[in-house]
């Protein structure tokens, strides 16, 4: 039966799923409170554990100071010792199922027989139950049904963190590598809520593995003591994305929750967010910015998108959304401000959190960032508190902005009441205690160029791109010749070869050379040595093995041999590399190559075998898979040479032509912005989507000639 409770501003059906009651609810800012929470309320569990995240890492360290006398500190060896004492206990923990690009920044899986081995008990599974280019980024935590934890933080090993993100603090370490400092949210609730929490867990284990969860409660209360309720005896609302995905519907509870929040503010709006670059939530701030009753807009966010990946496409579609909204603020409204910390230098503190209020009358944490993909792309979980006329709430409510505040300007919450209290707007209050050491700067504008948007929007798509369905359209399979080999053997050179480039590339300073600083320094190298070229070439098979990334090579034989080279030297590289694994997937099994890959490629290893040439050029126009995975997958369903080669060559030659300018007008803009040509990368990205187009519409005409011929047939 269709449910339609209201609660103010929140509808079941219409921007939450379900509205529950909730005895307690607590505000855990940054990681060092959630990991202590957690780590408390697991010691208290009687039945179950479940764990669904977007990260997670045996290895990280739940405590450094402060933990329960006699419990191991780190996250593996303490969920070993939970179900060592209480052999009622079951742990379930359901990790996204990556891409092999993020595997530097990963654990090596138990699945794989390396690191952590959990103890009987411990059920790990990995959800790769999502379309194409897409992820679970839930992240949610739930003990005997009893109580449960939502918000950004995963039980990952670089999100510990205190409010204090001193940038010198030697217990922020990775590994051996230190982090910056991290600011986060997560909220812990119990009740109806903690188990609606729980069964929305369950559906995504039974969506990911294809088991069945049934709920285990316990008999005592998991909250931990030491964790103070910041809010006692509310409902809450449960909010989510979900792409349509396998006769699943599209859910965008967690866009029209946002949208609705900001169109019933009156006064203040304040956000904390990863990234800001949603199409809908901007075209709202931006038409409400033109209104004179527009509501003060304070947006916490950190300095700039780093990494040669997320600076370029995250923070080119940044600088466009807020360029966009300062044109529009006619009134002085909008206050966007990033957390400065002293001693970081160029480095800035990592807000990661994802959260909103609106007038001290509604509070959402969750998972869900403020980008297109956290839409309608990727499977988020927010939580939302509305005030609902209650005066403890707002109060409550109100007290909860001023910690986020106090933290970030180094203050107390008293002071930053006493501050709203005395001055005519949030923007004077924070400007009127902004005289530290640490405090909140406006933003500018960043170094990245708004006129790279069109190529940047392809990081963060609002829906699937529907290349699965593409490659599905093509001709019946035709027969193929099996090679059974030896699959154990196979199995062991794969993960001897792999294993040990991928400890190449994680343990030794390899990793330290993904800049573009470095970059152009390598490229001198080259410059002068006679091999150069070849060893170019050469690189790009060894950065398709070890996940390098291969724009940092394209961009190294741009600087070092100009564009026409470049871009000769970066195609020649990218086939080698994708012929040479194509051979490696060839001379291996099918099944080995299958379990290497993964379940989830069993249809595209299909439907590669059915018309090579358009199947190749699809997968490569729209990825669905990594680039060495696709070709293993070819090489082992025995896709014909030449049409692997020609589909190839055609599916990246619109990509490698835009890496080989935007690389070098890149590295002009890390030098000096004033030196981009605008006018250059303009007709590179209006003739790679030319090229992307024509394509595409050369490969739909194949399609439609290949059906009227198989009707023709039939």
């Amino acid at each position: 039966m269709a449910r339609t409770q209201a609660m103010g501003s929140l509808v079941e059906g219409k921007n939450c799923w379900r509205l529950e009651h909730a005895n307690r609810i607590a505000f855990l800012v940054d990681g060092a409170a959630y990991f202590d929470a957690f780590g408390r309320a697991a010691l208290r569990a009687q039945r179950s554990i479940l764990i669904v995240g977007w990260d997670f890492n045996s290895r990280t360290r739940l405590w450094h100071d402060g933990a329960p006398r006699g419990v191991p500190h780190v996250l593996g060896d303490f969920l070993d010792f939970l179900v060592k004492r209480n052999h009622a206990l079951q742990v379930h923990i359901l990790d996204w199922d990556f891409p092999m690009i993020y595997a530097v920044d990963r654990e090596a899986p138990p699945l794989f027989g390396l690191g952590w081995q959990p103890r009987h008990h411990i059920h790990f599974r990995f959800d790769n139950h999502f379309p194409a280019g897409g992820s679970q980024h839930q992240k949610i935590v739930v003990i005997d049904d009893a109580i449960a934890f939502v918000g950004g933080i995963d039980l990952a090993a670089d999100r510990w963190d205190t409010p204090e993100h001193r940038a010198d603090d030697p217990r922020r370490i990775r590994g051996n590598a230190a982090y910056g400092p991290v600011h986060d949210v997560m909220i812990a609730v119990d009740g109806d809520a903690a188990g609606a929490l729980g069964e929305l867990a369950r559906t995504r284990w039974l969506r990911g593995t294809g088991e069945r969860l049934h709920s285990r409660t316990g008999e005592g209360d998991p909250w931990p003591q030491e964790l103070a309720a910041d809010l006692v005896d509310v409902r809450v609302a449960i909010a989510r994305t979900e792409p349509e995905y396998d006769g699943l519907p599209e859910v965008r509870e967690v866009e029209t929750l946002y949208l609705d929040m900001l169109g019933a503010a009156k006064k203040l709006i304040y956000i904390e967010n990863q990234y800001f670059t949603s199409l809908r939530v901007g075209a709202w701030l931006e038409e409400r910015l033109r209104c004179e009753d527009c509501p003060e807009i304070v947006v916490v966010l950190r300095r700039s998108s780093d990494g040669w990946l997320e600076g370029p496409t995250m923070g080119t579609l940044r600088s466009q959304l807020l360029e966009r909204l300062r044109r529009a603020d006619r009134h002085g409204r909008l206050h966007v401000y990033y957390p400065d910390v002293p001693g970081l230098g160029e480095r800035s503190v990592n807000v990661h959190a994802k959260l909103c209020i609106v007038d001290d009358e509604i509070v959402r944490v969750g998972s869900a960032n403020l980008n297109n993909r956290s839409m309608g792309f990727d499977t988020e979980c927010d939580l939302a508190i509305e005030a609902e006329g209650n005066a403890s709430v707002r109060v409550a409510i109100a007290a909860f902005r001023n910690r986020l505040l106090a933290e970030h300007l180094d203050v107390s919450p008293r002071e930053v009441a006493d501050a709203f209290g005395r001055e005519a707007s949030a923007a004077a209050a924070i400007a009127a205690l902004a005289h530290g050491e640490r405090r909140l700067l406006p933003l500018t504008a960043d170094v990245w160029s708004s006129s790279l948007a069109p190529l940047a929007e392809l990081a963060d798509l609002e829906r699937p791109v529907a290349a699965e369905e593409l490659i599905s359209q093509f001709s019946p399979e035709a027969p193929v010749d099996e090679k059974r080999g030896r699959p154990l053997l196979g199995m062991l050179v794969l993960v001897v070869v792999f294993g040990g480039l991928f400890a190449l590339w994680r343990w030794t300073p390899l990793s330290e050379y993904v800049t573009p600083t470095a970059v152009a320094g390598w490229a001198d190298l080259l410059a002068a040595e006679p091999a150069g070229p070849l060893i170019v070439i050469g690189a790009y098979t060894l950065a398709t093995l070890t996940m390098f990334p291969r724009p940092l090579i394209t961009l190294a034989a741009v600087l070092a041999y100009g564009a026409l080279q470049g871009f000769v030297y970066a195609m020649a590289g990218m086939l080698t590399a994708a012929m040479v694994t194509y051979y490696g997937g060839r001379a291996l099994s099918r099944d080995t190559v299958r379990r290497v890959a993964g379940a989830r490629l069993n249809r595209l290893s299909r439907e590669l075998r059915r018309r090579g040439l358009l199947s190749v050029v699809a997968v490569r126009l729209v990825p669905i898979a990594p680039f060495v995975v696709v070709n293993m997958v070819a090489g082992a369903a025995r896709i014909r040479v030449d049409h692997y080669f020609m589909g190839t060559a055609l599916g990246i030659l619109p990509g490698a032509l835009v890496a080989t300018i935007f690389g070098g007008q890149l590295h002009a803009a890390l030098r000096d912005p004033s030196s981009i040509n605008y006018a250059l990368v303009g007709v590179v990205i209006a003739a790679a989507l030319v090229a992307f187009f024509a394509l595409r519409r050369w490969l739909r005409r194949r399609l439609a000639a290949d059906g009227k011929a198989s009707a023709d047939v039939g």
